[in-house]
């Protein structure tokens, strides 16, 4: 018996658990911690990349003589002559002092566009912080290919990610029970979890790779056309950024769903694989 199974056994009758069954295969469960442990320094060092430069823009150029930023987190100074920090999106201003553009404590402020706290190293280290991303960078894409090869030879891809025709006429079904919070623990993805999982595993990973490189002057010397399907270096820079603002909201909504659904049985399905159905609802028999 496991650490789970002994605590499940202590919240619940023996007689109301439903079956254990392998639901989670070993690459599925290795690459997923790869990632969780990846995108956790991806991030942090990302930010800390972008705040040598807080601003994104839309174009192949960018510059003083240029109007084609959509986003910056700056320190602007006030008629008064007090400084605050900006976040300027698609030029609407709105201050965000303590968050964004300007942080720390009052007597000694940091400018720069994320906080310490969310960048890796938490002090303004640009080169460090590029060691940092393109180190996981690489343990990100390798998990990915090993993923995307076994869930082809498996057969997970098809099965368990990409929605079929059923899937989508049972969609208002499924968004109406999430909604009521009603989770059917039958060992299937239900439909809403192959739309995010689909999205994230064939549109977002896909696109924050390819991005990525697209940024790079020295892949873009080997892949030319990066840079033309993407719109130029800076549009590339711009829709990582909103990739990665993706995954951590798909981060926060997924581990939200976790603790819903019921936490032992999640954390112990992407850890050992097993996991515990519902019971079978027994039919009533009236005289």
């Amino acid at each position: 018996m496991t650490i789970i199974d002994d605590i499940e056994s202590r919240l619940t009758h023996h007689g109301d658990k439903g079956n254990v069954i392998y639901r989670h295969r070993i690459a599925t469960r290795i690459t997923h911690w790869t990632w969780a442990i990846a995108l956790f320094f991806l991030l942090l060092s990302g930010l800390q990349i972008f705040n040598a430069h807080p601003e994104l823009y839309i174009g192949k150029q960018s510059g003083f003589e240029f109007d084609n930023s959509v986003l910056s987190m700056r320190a602007m100074q006030a008629a008064d002559g007090k400084v605050d920090g900006y976040t300027t999106i698609f030029g609407q201003s709105y201050k965000t002092t303590g968050v964004f553009g300007m942080s720390g404590p009052a007597d000694n402020p940091s400018y720069r566009g994320f906080p310490a706290w969310a960048t890796l190293p938490s002090y303004q280290d640009l080169a460090t912080g590029r060691v940092i991303h393109f180190f996981f960078a690489w343990f990100f894409v390798a998990a990915f290919l090993v993923w995307f090869v076994a869930s082809l030879i498996s057969g997970h891809l098809r099965r368990d990610i990409l929605p079929s025709r059923a899937d989508i006429r049972g969609l208002p079904k499924s968004l109406s029970d999430h909604l009521r919070f009603r989770f059917h623990h039958d060992g299937r993805y239900n439909v809403l979890q192959k739309l995010a999982y689909a999205g994230v595993l064939l549109v977002i990973f896909p696109l924050i790779i390819l991005t990525g490189i697209t940024m790079s002057p020295g892949m873009n010397a080997a892949w030319p056309w990066l840079l033309d399907v993407f719109g130029g270096r800076q549009t590339a820079r711009t829709i990582h950024f909103v990739c990665m603002a993706l995954l951590v909201a798909f981060f926060l909504i997924h581990i939200f769903m976790v603790v819903a659904a019921g936490p032992l049985n999640e954390m112990r399905s992407i850890i050992t694989g097993w996991y515990r159905t519902d019971p079978e609802k027994k039919e009533e028999h009236t005289a």
